[in-house]
């Protein structure tokens, strides 16, 4: 490598000399690539940034919105389970007094036959024997078939007057029965189940010197 060369250099009444070594090393000193020097950012004096706080208030937004739909959710649930089971209960319902009309037309059927049993027995007539077994069969094949749909007769005489089973019609006075009590059945009530077909029409008694009503 050649030898530098002096240069000189005149300020004021001092002299100076460079060499164009010093010259070029401090060039190519300056030239080096050197990172910026960056000073750490104090967290005590610069809070959260902004996109901090914003990305903070929307994800508590959206966490109220999640619990609100979870609570809308359970409620939803409750609701759709309280449905099936009432529409359950519907059903079990519709199933067992599906026939209930029906039945109910057929207990006229009932009080004629049996009318028509016991006017027979107090004529004592034996002509008509065999007509009183066929009325007496026919009744017995229906009251198969109300049995059959657990329709049954309500046992009213010489029970309390109880009215969700019974309609009273008329008193009577009785020394032999307490008040309130059925002493005659005129026409005969019938459960379904444990659901009310038809009350009993009754007398119900009273003690003797008190008006009947």
């Amino acid at each position: 490598m050649p030898e530098g060369k002096k240069i000189k250099i005149e300020d004021g009444s001092e002299s100076q000399e460079n060499s164009t070594e010093g010259v070029n090393s401090h060039v190519v000193g300056s030239g080096d690539n050197q990172k910026p020097k960056i000073d750490p950012v104090d967290t005590a004096q610069n809070p959260e940034s902004e996109v901090v706080k914003d990305l903070r208030s929307k994800l508590e937004t959206k966490t109220g919105e999640a619990e609100e739909n979870y609570d809308r959710l359970l409620r939803v649930s409750a609701e759709f389970e309280n449905y099936k089971k009432r529409t359950a209960r519907e059903m079990v319902d519709f199933q067992k007094y599906a026939n209930q009309s029906l039945l109910r037309e057929l207990l006229p059927i009932i009080d004629n036959l049996e009318l028509a049993i016991k006017a027979a027995a107090e004529a004592a007539d034996s002509t008509d024997a065999c007509l009183l077994d066929g009325v007496e069969l026919t009744r017995k094949e229906i009251l198969k078939v109300f049995e059959n749909f657990h329709v049954e007769p309500i046992d009213a005489l010489g029970k309390p007057f109880d009215p969700n089973f019974h309609e009273a019609v008329m008193r009577e006075e009785s020394e032999e029965h307490p008040e309130n009590t059925v002493v005659n059945e005129l026409q005969k009530g019938y459960l379904m189940h444990d659901r009310l077909l038809r009350p009993s029409m009754v007398v119900v008694a009273m003690p003797k010197n008190k008006e009947s009503l």
